[in-house]
C-alpha cells in the first residue's frame, strides 16, 4: 500500500535521530504530492526543529496541497519549539497520516481536523510504537524504561571467582553491546563494577551522544579518579552512611551526589528521581548485585543477555544475585525472544 511505503520511509528517517533527541521521541516526516516525495525531515537533536517543520522547509512551495506522513502524531504544544500543528496548517497541507498516537499531547489531531485537514492514524502503528517504546513507556508510566544487559558464561557466571570478567564475550559481541548505550539516555552500574573494572561507559564515537552515567554506591567507596567520573555527566546515588568529606570532594568536581535517607538504595526511589530529571531510558550494565536488585524490584522492560561457550564454575564466581523467585512460574520471562550470533557467541534479547 502507498501509505505504508511512505510511512516506512518516515520510520527510517526517525531512526537517524537515535541518541540525540532524548528526552524527545524519534520522529521522521515525509511530504508526498502526486505520489512523489517532495520533502523529508527528521528530529535530529533535542531543542532543534521537529521533523514536520524540517520536511516543510525541505519541500518549499510543494508543501501546499501535499500529504504529510509522520510516525508520531504532530505536537500541539509550545516547548523548545513552536507547535508543529501550527506549521502544518500554515503550510497548506491537505492531509496528515500518522502511525503512533502521542499520549503526551492533548488532541492535536482534532486541531488539524478543525482546520480542514484530513487525518488518518495507526498506519504501521506496531512498528512505530516499537521504535518509540521507551518514550511511550515513560509518558504513560512516568518512570524510565529499563533495559538490562549482561555477559555470561553458559553456567550463568558474570566473572571468575577472582572477579575477572575481561573478556567473557568476544570483540564482535562487545562492539554490539556498546552500541546499545547510544540507544539509551543513561547507563547505570554499581560501585563494584566501578572499583573492579574502572569502566569508561561511553559510546566512544563522535557520531553518537554519550549517555548520562549513573552509579549506585551505597557507601561511596568508588574512587573519584575512576574513568566514570571524568566529567560532570554523572549522577551518584548513595546512602546516609556515605562519608561526608568524600561526598564534598565529588560535589567539588560538580558531580551530582544524591543521598537517600536510608542505608540501602531503593530502586524505585532511584527511578522516581530519574523520572523527575526527565530521564526516559536507562541501560543497566551490572554487575550481579545491581541486576539482581532490578530483577527483584520488577522494574525491567527489556533484556539483552550475551553468552559465550565457556564454563566458569565456582561457588564464589559472581552470578545475578538478589532474592530471586520462590517458584519457577514466577520467573521473569522474555516474550517472543530473538537471537543474534557473533562468531561463537550468541545473544538472546526481547521484551519482558
Amino acid at each position: 500500500m502507498p501509505e505504508e511505503k511512505f510511512m516506512r520511509r518516515a520510520l527510517e528517517l526517525a531512526a537517524q535521530g537515535e541518541s540525540w533527541t532524548n528526552p524527545n521521541p524519534l520522529v521522521g516526516a515525509v511530504l508526498v504530492k502526486n505520489n512523489k516525495i517532495v520533502g523529508e525531515g527528521f528530529h535530529e537533536k533535542f531543542g532543534e526543529n521537529h521533523a514536520e517543520v524540517k520536511a516543510i522547509a525541505n519541500a518549499g512551495e510543494d508543501a501546499k496541497g501535499s500529504t504529510l506522513f509522520v510516525n508520531l502524531e504532530p505536537c500541539s504544544h509550545h516547548g523548545k519549539t513552536p507547535p508543529c500543528t501550527d506549521a502544518i496548517i500554515k503550510a497548506g497541507i491537505k492531509k496528515v497520516v500518522y502511525a503512533s498516537s502521542d499520549p503526551s499531547q492533548g488532541k492535536p489531531a482534532d486541531i488539524l481536523s478543525d482546520a480542514g485537514i484530513k487525518i488518518t492514524g495507526d498506519v504501521l502503528k506496531d512498528e512505530a510504537d516499537s521504535l518509540n517504546r521507551r518514550f511511550l513507556y515513560f509518558i504513560k508510566n512516568n518512570l524510565p524504561y529499563i533495559t538490562i544487559k549482561f555477559a555470561s558464561s553458559l553456567d550463568g557466571k558474570l566473572a571468575s571467582k577472582t572477579f575477572d570478567s575481561k573478556w567473557i564475550t568476544n570483540g564482535e559481541a562487545r562492539i554490539y553491546a556498546r552500541s546499545l548505550r547510544a540507544e539509551h539516555q543513561a547507563i547505570l552500574v554499581g560501585s563494584n563494577t566501578v572499583v573492579q573494572d574502572n569502566p569508561h561507559l561511553g559510546v566512544r564515537s563522535k557520531d553518537m551522544k554519550d549517555p548520562l552515567r549513573i552509579v549506585l554506591d551505597t557507601e561511596l567507596k568508588s574512587s573519584i579518579d575512576s574513568q566514570v567520573y571524568r566529567d560532570s555527566n554523572v549522577i551518584v546515588f548513595t546512602g546516609n552512611k556515605a562519608p561526608g568529606p568524600k561526598m564534598q570532594k565529588f560535589r567539588g568536581k560538580n558531580i551530582n551526589v544524591h543521598v537517600f535517607n536510608t542505608e540501602k538504595i531503593n530502586i524505585e526511589q532511584v527511578l522516581q528521581y530519574l523520572a523527575e530529571q526527565k530521564i526516559i531510558s536507562v541501560l543497566v550494565e551490572g554487575g550481579g548485585e545491581v541486576i539482581g536488585s532490578f530483577a527483584d524490584s520488577g522494574f525491567i522492560n527489556e533484556v539483552y543477555a550475551f553468552y559465550a561457550p565457556i564454563l566458569v564454575g565456582g561457588k564464589e564466581s559472581p552470578a545475578i544475585f538478589g532474592e530471586g523467585v520462590k517458584d519457577i512460574k514466577d520467573a521473569m520471562r522474555i516474550r517472543n525472544p530473538k537471537t543474534k550470533k557473533f562468531g561463537d557467541n550468541f545473544l538472546i534479547y526481547g521484551l519482558v
